[in-house]
């Protein structure tokens, strides 16, 4: 279970990036989201996924069908793979997902209605969404499956749709509600650029696994898919940092790191789509556009923290529209694009697909976000904010250089952090906190 490691690769790769104050939480907010929405996956989320679709239409499996696996113990000997095996592949989707919108927010979410945020946004959004693009109709027709899979066709070989465009927008959607982080744009450095490539590498490790698992067989496809993924990062990374270059004047570690992600990324919907050949124009195409995608931030005057919207929401649809050019009937998704004799045929599905997604998404995203922020509170105070999440949620800092003794349950106060605070707090624009 290569996606596994996707886990600590996330923690790791959001963790670098964040301020030395941050980086616990951003680790505690991964592995939470990941915690609830795994307990939420085994009661009724496989079911809301994969079971029947209530009335045939493709919008929500039966929620009950499924509920708590237990009747995957037995086993299924007509399974071409265990059911309990594809249960657990499906649920780390799930919860990569939900943990992908973390990054976003960063520094300024309190880590209780953070849970519960993943929670809501588990059951509300992702479930639907992915019965919509990962549950197909069986071959006798005895189950129906969802509407972008089956009724309209897209291609989305390993989650652009319900993975990466739809974790970007619900990201833009919780930004807009939690609002700036006080001192925006200014902020801290990351604490560290070698646990930003640790947990990048970890991350292309456990991609293989994402997009090559999704052909649920080690056969030809799985093995075309591992190579597109390939191929297809290595563009991106080259890409990026040629940008970089050009705008700035150097090639950055972090955006070498972002980069590859932004491969991956545009890869996923693809990876089944496109010839080896046609993953490399996939990869360039994404590493030349998310970094100018990230920095619209600043134009636009919205706080994504790391980049969410810029790497995943762009980066997944740019993968999902290019497969309307750059399908090839040979793939293992079997459908050709427009510049392989498809015509628009192919690109007008996809475009359908990826609109329906971020409608969705963004609407029921602000929806959860506001509620939530307007009832127990999303945001941070801004004292909090200023003294440093870590301390201020979890009583805990990531580097104690001072290494004083302190009484059991104790939170650290290490020296400047509290005056730190005072100044910072003094400093901040009361409109940098959302109401």
């Amino acid at each position: 279970m290569a996606v596994a490691l996707m886990i600590p690769g996330l923690a790791l790769f959001y963790g670098g990036m964040v301020s030395s104050r941050s980086v616990l939480n951003m680790i505690m907010m991964v592995f939470g989201a990941v915690a609830v929405v795994g307990v939420l996956w085994t009661f009724f989320g496989y079911s809301m996924v994969f079971g029947d679709s209530y009335g045939g239409l493709g919008l929500l499996g039966n929620i009950t069908e499924y509920a708590g696996l237990g009747s995957f113990v037995a086993g299924d000997e007509a399974a071409t793979l265990p059911p309990a095996l594809v249960a657990i592949f499906q649920a780390l989707f799930a919860v990569i997902t939900t943990a992908l919108i973390a990054g976003a927010v960063s520094d300024r979410v309190k880590f209780g209605p953070w849970l519960l945020f993943a929670g809501l946004w588990g059951a509300l959004v992702y479930f639907p969404v992915a019965h919509w693009v990962f549950a197909f109709d069986a071959a006798d027709g005895s189950v129906i499956g969802g509407w972008i899979a089956n009724k309209l066709g897209a291609v989305d070989f390993a989650g652009g749709t319900a993975v990466h465009m739809n974790a970007g927008v619900a990201a833009l959607a919780v930004v807009l509600v939690v609002g700036k982080r006080t001192g925006w744009p200014k902020q801290a450095r990351p604490n560290s650029l070698p646990f930003v490539a640790l947990g990048a590498g970890m991350l292309w490790f456990g991609w293989f696994g994402f997009n090559g698992g999704s052909a649920l067989a080690a056969g030809n496809s799985a093995s075309i898919v591992i190579l597109t993924t390939f191929n297809a990062t290595c563009a991106a990374i080259l890409a990026w940092l040629l940008v970089e270059r050009l705008r700035n004047g150097h090639a950055t570690t972090l955006g070498g790191m972002s980069g590859a992600i932004a491969g991956l990324v545009a890869i996923t919907p693809a990876c089944g789509a496109v010839s080896p050949l046609g993953a490399l124009a996939v990869g360039a195409i994404a590493g030349a556009i998310c970094p100018l995608a990230v920095s619209l931030k600043y134009k636009l005057g919205y706080d994504d923290s790391l980049d969410v919207v810029g790497v995943h929401l762009v980066g997944g649809l740019v993968g999902t529209l290019l497969i309307g050019l750059f399908g090839v009937e040979d793939a293992p998704s079997g459908q050709a694009g427009l510049f392989y004799g498809g015509g628009f045929t192919l690109l007008g599905k996809q475009a359908v697909a990826a609109a329906a997604v971020l409608a969705y998404s963004f609407v029921v995203t602000l929806l959860i976000a506001f509620v939530i922020q307007k009832t127990i509170g999303f945001r941070l105070s801004a004292e909090k904010e200023a003294a440093g999440i870590d301390i201020a949620e979890h009583a805990e800092l990531a580097y104690d250089l001072e290494g004083k003794p302190h009484a059991p349950g104790t939170a650290p106060t290490p020296a400047g952090v509290i005056a730190s605070a005072e100044k910072l707090t003094a400093e901040a624009v009361p409109s940098t906190t959302a109401s």
